[in-house]
């Protein structure tokens, strides 16, 4: 079987005034993309079975809309290398689910559209995607099979990949052709943050979709939460049960739609929550340490623009952290005027810094820069990395240079280009554990952080991932929507369409 394998995978937020570009991505072709997967080596069971075709795969750190040309240019590559392969059974479709596009209305509907129409009808294309993705009729009606993740964070992203790809060669083998897909939407819209599968109603819903994917008849069950920082009719929530069954698909995916819906108040937070001043002061005074803040509202791996200085206006207004008395570290604002003027002046110079603000001007008093004295205290080049140094998280290198300026007991990370920390090996040199407090634009905790956290809390921060839904400005997203509509929302029809 001839199986390729490509796609474009980035989830951007509508309400973050940062554009991505094609220098945001990460493009792999070649040996190189079969590189990425373990089920495309040879001791993965398949190689007798699949000859596997890599196209283009194009990823990026989560972000603002992407740039028309950027993604024409990406397409054009896709769809091109597609009608070059030559005879195919089936592809492989790696995306996300949630990427925004200036100009477009249902991104990932016409990057699929176009990829089915190179295909042709008769070539099975089955799609891996983040749970946070969108799926709209028109997109689920092309693809012939389509998984999520069902954990929060993503520890099973490759599982799901792989998922994908096995149930493909499995359809494909068996010669059964086209499976049933029982697809509906829920008119829910919750950020991941309200959705983590750590806590309930989450996990349990999550939790059973291997038990329906075991039925007789059935092939997979899916459960999109959606993606609550874009503004499409798109977003909501979702759910696709897969099978041989028509009935039976139609009857699960029903009932997780139901299910979704009854415990849609039960959502909460994945952590204990406050806005800045209340999270910094409850941290300052606790014992344990380090002690964790998400600085939620600029998150860059949910789409925030990360350079907003909000966080560390609100730190050095703090006395204990102004004078030292208590210490914090924050990473990582993306400034790359400051960090080449921190190079410039070196370790031990003190620097004033207009800090941040420069993609976010003008969207509000939060994203202003922060005037910045005081002493660098440390620089870093992933360029020239110094022997044994430890590397960062390799699903977004590309960070750039960072470098360390500290004043009073608070000492801000700023960064070259747009990076998250969510590893030890993300802050470089920097040790996360020799400060009393760690604020970190991120928000639920990536596994090395969260067992990294004495104690932690989720600050609902301003900033283009804001948690708070409502006051961001949705207005062209479905209505009624809970949580925009609640008193006097009626019970929706749930009826799963046979696609």
């Amino acid at each position: 079987m001839r199986i390729a394998i490509g796609g474009m995978a980035i989830e951007s937020s509508q309400f973050c005034p940062h554009r991505s570009t094609y220098d945001d991505f990460r493009v792999t072709r070649g040996a190189a993309l079969l590189d990425r997967y373990t089920w495309t080596r040879p001791d993965s069971g398949l190689a007798d079975q699949v000859e596997w075709v890599p196209l283009v795969h194009a990823v990026a750190l989560p972000g603002g809309p992407v740039e028309r040309e950027t993604y024409d240019r990406i397409k054009s590559e896709l769809i091109a290398r597609i009608r070059e392969a030559g005879p195919l059974d089936g592809m492989v479709y790696d995306i996300h689910g949630a990427m925004s596009v200036v100009g477009l209305d249902d991104a990932e509907a016409d990057l699929t559209d176009a990829v089915r129409d190179a295909l042709g009808p008769d070539v099975l294309l089955s799609a891996a995607m983040d749970l946070h993705g969108n799926v709209s009729r028109r997109f689920a009606d092309r693809l012939d099979l389509l998984t999520a993740h069902r954990l929060a964070p993503h520890e099973d992203a490759w599982e799901t990949r792989e998922r994908a790809a096995r149930k493909l060669v499995e359809r494909l083998a068996s010669g059964k052709g086209r499976p049933y897909r029982a697809w509906v939407q829920v008119p829910v819209l919750l950020p991941g943050e309200k959705t983590s599968t750590r806590l309930e109603p989450a996990k349990s819903l999550y939790g059973r979709l291997a038990s329906v994917e075991a039925l007789d008849g059935i092939v997979d069950a899916a459960v999109w939460v959606g993606y609550a920082w874009a503004d499409e009719a798109r977003c909501r929530a979702a759910v696709v049960v897969t099978g041989d069954d028509p009935g039976l698909a139609l009857e699960q995916a029903r009932g997780l739609a139901q299910e979704y819906w009854d415990v849609r108040r039960d959502f909460v937070f994945v952590g204990p929550t406050g806005d800045a001043d209340a999270c910094i002061a409850h941290a300052v005074a606790s014992r344990a340490r380090p002690f964790l803040i998400s600085d939620s509202g600029d998150n860059p791996t949910a789409g925030g623009a990360g350079d907003l200085a909000y966080m560390l206006r609100r730190l050095l207004a703090d006395e204990d952290l102004a004078s030292g008395r208590v210490t914090a570290l924050h990473p990582g604002i993306t400034d790359p005027a400051a960090v080449a003027a921190c190079f410039d002046a070196g370790v031990g110079a003190r620097v004033t810094l207009k800090v941040g603000g420069h993609v976010s001007a003008g969207t509000g008093p939060h994203a202003e820069p922060y005037e910045l004295t005081g002493t660098v205290t440390a620089l870093e080049d992933p360029a020239a990395p110094a022997a044994g140094a430890p590397r960062g998280n390799p699903a977004y290198d590309g960070g750039g240079r960072t470098a360390a300026v500290t004043r009073g007991g608070v000492t801000a990370v700023l960064t070259e280009r747009r990076k998250p920390f969510h590893t030890r090996a993300d802050f470089g040199t920097l040790d996360p554990t020799a400060y009393d407090v760690v604020v970190v634009k991120i928000g639920y905790l990536e596994p090395e952080l969260y067992a990294l956290a004495a104690d932690w809390l989720l600050a609902l921060t301003p900033g283009g991932v804001d948690q708070d839904l409502p006051r961001l400005g949705h207005h062209r997203v479905v209505r009624p929507l809970y949580p925009f509509d609640d008193a006097g929302f009626e019970d929706p029809d749930l009826t799963a369409v046979l696609l």
